[in-house]
């Protein structure tokens, strides 16, 4: 794939060691992407833009990080119809609880998937489920991902009943 599928935003520069994370799925499941800042709050217009011009870019999925007030997935969200992924950051007092709560608490009609806290990764992932819909050969480089990870996970199973961890 070479045209970006899912676009990835940041509230800030320091969120970029967090959402690469996310980006390094996309990578290994073959999907592209692309990468970028755009502040809720300090880049309304460039926001809005942004979210307002993905479908037409060809983005089909959105992955949106931020830390405190947390509102960049919320602000995206109402100017697009695309499914918007929100990753609360740890940052500030609350150590991400209040990017949480900022996230996930949408008013009717205007939803974020929201994941856990610096839960990048899986925003990722769910960005890939969300396109395996459509595009089969993401189906099955998840599948696979998930047939590795439950072997790796029996195989240390097994070594731990003979004592070998």
């Amino acid at each position: 794939m070479k045209k970006p599928l899912v676009g990835i935003l940041m509230g800030s520069d320091s969120d970029l060691p967090v959402m690469e994370k996310g980006a390094e799925v996309l990578e290994e499941m073959g999907v592209a992407y692309e990468i970028d800042i755009s502040s809720a709050h300090r880049l309304p217009e460039k926001t809005a833009h942004y979210a307002k011009t993905a479908r037409k870019r060809g983005i089909e999925v959105l992955i949106a990080g931020a830390g405190m007030a947390a509102h960049l997935a919320g602000v995206i969200a109402s100017h697009t119809t695309l499914p918007v992924i929100g990753v609360p950051l740890k940052s500030g007092a609350l150590e991400g609880v209040d990017a949480l709560y900022s996230t996930v608490q949408m008013p009717p009609g205007i939803p974020v998937a929201t994941v856990g806290i610096d839960g990048t990764k899986n925003a990722a992932y769910l960005a890939c489920e969300i396109l395996s819909i459509k595009y089969p050969e993401i189906a099955k480089k998840l599948e696979d991902f998930r047939s590795r990870t439950r072997k790796s996970l029996e195989g240390k199973s097994a070594a731990l009943k003979k004592g070998k961890i």
